[in-house]
């Protein structure tokens, strides 16, 4: 049995390199930040230590896969066609405390609209990386093969009638509350 054409979508094992950078701040000592993401990764829930220099760690990370719906390929386009197609990571805090290692990756996408909804909420941190070679071809042969421009439809407004009943102002003693 196939997939209803509606739900049709495609993923990608990333993993993403984050970055601890110690800060001189009375309220905080440090600040995560995604540098990159590394397609193919598979998410074995190991972080892999990259590289340790004053007042920074980067980390390997597991992340979701990156996964395109065929239904939101217009904001996959405007991400390649912008002519600095990113990758967006959400970072969320990790609920297991871990010392070290107090954010974790909860998103990457590479659709601009989904991003911009976590960007809202204070709890997550959205950062941009650059899109790799390989996740840009990738999105290229998705947004070819499912993308389909929705025509503008303008929307025809109703004839307001002066003479039905509740056009205008109200009558006397009409929707008053006692």
């Amino acid at each position: 049995m196939t997939a209803p054409a509606s739900a049709i979508s495609e993923r990608m094992n990333v993993g993403v390199v984050l970055e601890r950078r110690r800060l001189e701040d009375p309220w905080r000592d440090h600040v995560w930040h995604a540098v990159e993401v590394v397609p193919g990764i598979a998410d074995t829930g190991e972080w892999r230590k990259l590289g340790e220099s004053e007042g920074s760690v980067r980390w390997l990370a597991p992340a979701p896969p990156v996964e395109m719906h065929r239904k939101d390929t217009e904001g996959y386009q405007t991400n390649i066609i912008s002519g600095s197609p990113r990758v967006y990571v959400v970072l969320r805090p990790d609920p297991t405390n871990t010392p070290g290692r107090e954010m974790r990756p909860f998103l990457a996408t590479v659709c601009p609209f989904e991003a911009g909804c976590y960007s809202q909420s204070g709890e997550e941190t959205v950062d941009t990386v650059p899109m790799p070679d390989a996740i840009r071809a990738w999105v290229e042969d998705f947004v070819a093969r499912h993308h389909v421009e929705a025509p503008f439809v303008k929307r025809q407004r109703d004839r307001a009638d002066p003479d039905k009943v509740g056009f205008g102002r109200r009558g006397p003693g009409e929707g008053r509350r006692g």
